[in-house]
């Protein structure tokens, strides 16, 4: 595993595109400087020695030198090393509604989006507590196993769309069902699912199976999105309708959500327009007995600056040793030259 201990040295690599459009600009100005004194082929003759392509490829070697200074900084770092490490934290499964019930506007831009959103958001706010993400509709999928990886986590969920899950329905019993199958381990109350829906399961029997879950010591907390009133979904362009041509208006069941949270010993929150109630139950969790998790990570990290200090401290010898002027000395040796006397020699 590849990590830089200090990244924040990058920064510096900023200042490589400065002083590159500087040594333009100054080129730029000394070429107008010549233009006013004569003619630069002639200009050029009176200059024998003058390269200005050998002061292009010093600066290229300088700003490269930087480049490589800067990785140095950064301290690049190769993991070398494992062990596995006891944490204390909760397991944490989100089981996100991806139905086309979702794609309601009753929350901006839609259900779905607001939801990505908030569960980003709490991802960003997690320390030792591990999270794995299913996703449902008319069935239920593990999109992501249980990790202690939150950046990924945040990756998958920004992925999510309600065209993952082709059967569509909302199967409550069924995310539930998979959620309690999918912890690793733990006991009591270190394992939680938090199911974000909008509550209309027309599937199966999810109360059943959040009894079944608070048997396994499985707590659930319910997020219900969507208003009692509805909203209608549209869908390419067009709202949903019924066998009968009546728009199709999703309507947020609270009750079925209540009794699934109650079951478990969790708790409901119905969504608002400024919260969607993830925060307060992740500051409820916190507060639940804390299991020990086994992880594994890297203890020791090798060092690999130094790779990078020697390139940039070679490239800045080169520079160095490299004149700005064409040499006389070495003129004289211009095998190209001989070769050209021999052939003509030939004709």
């Amino acid at each position: 595993m590849l990590r830089f201990a200090s990244p924040e040295y990058f920064y510096l690599l900023l200042a490589i595109p400065v002083l590159a459009a500087v040594y333009g600009a100054a080129v730029r100005s000394r070429r107008r400087r010549l233009e006013r004194l004569g003619n630069p082929q002639t200009l050029a003759g009176l200059m024998p020695d003058a390269s200005p392509r050998r002061v292009g490829n010093k600066v290229v070697l300088f700003l490269l030198s930087l480049v490589l200074l800067c990785f140095a900084l950064a301290r690049p770092q190769l993991g070398s090393k494992l062990k596995e490490v006891e944490r204390e934290g909760v397991e944490i499964m989100m089981a996100i509604d991806v139905s086309n019930s979702m794609l309601a506007a009753d929350f901006e831009p839609s259900r779905l989006e607001r939801t990505k959103y908030a569960v980003e958001k709490v991802l960003e706010g997690l320390d030792e507590d591990r999270v794995g993400i299913i996703v449902f509709a008319g069935d239920a999928y593990v999109q992501l196993p249980i990790t202690a990886d939150h950046r990924t986590a945040r990756n998958f969920v920004s992925q999510i769309s309600a065209d993952m899950v082709t059967k569509q329905g909302t199967a409550l019993g069924s995310a539930i069902e998979l959620a309690t199958a999918s912890f690793s381990s733990g006991s009591g109350r270190s394992r939680v699912v938090i199911l974000i829906t909008d509550g209309e399961n027309h599937e199966d029997d999810a109360l059943a199976a959040a009894e079944h879950a608070a048997g396994q010591g499985v707590t659930i907390y319910t997020i219900g999105l969507g208003t009692p009133e509805g909203a209608p979904i549209e869908l390419n362009g067009d709202f949903i309708r019924d066998a009968d041509g009546e728009i199709v208006v999703s309507k947020l069941d609270e009750q079925t959500l209540q009794a699934i949270a109650s079951a478990t010993g969790g708790a409901y929150v119905r969504a608002g327009a400024q919260s969607l109630g993830l925060d307060e139950i992740i500051r409820e969790i916190n507060e639940t007995e804390k299991t020990k998790l086994a992880a594994t990570v890297f203890e020791e990290y090798d060092e690999k600056y130094q790779y990078f200090l020697c390139g940039a401290l070679v490239l800045l010898v080169i520079e160095f040793v490299l004149l700005s002027r064409r040499n006389r000395l070495l003129s004289r040796y211009d095998i190209f030259r001989k070769q050209r006397s021999k052939t003509n020699n030939v004709r």
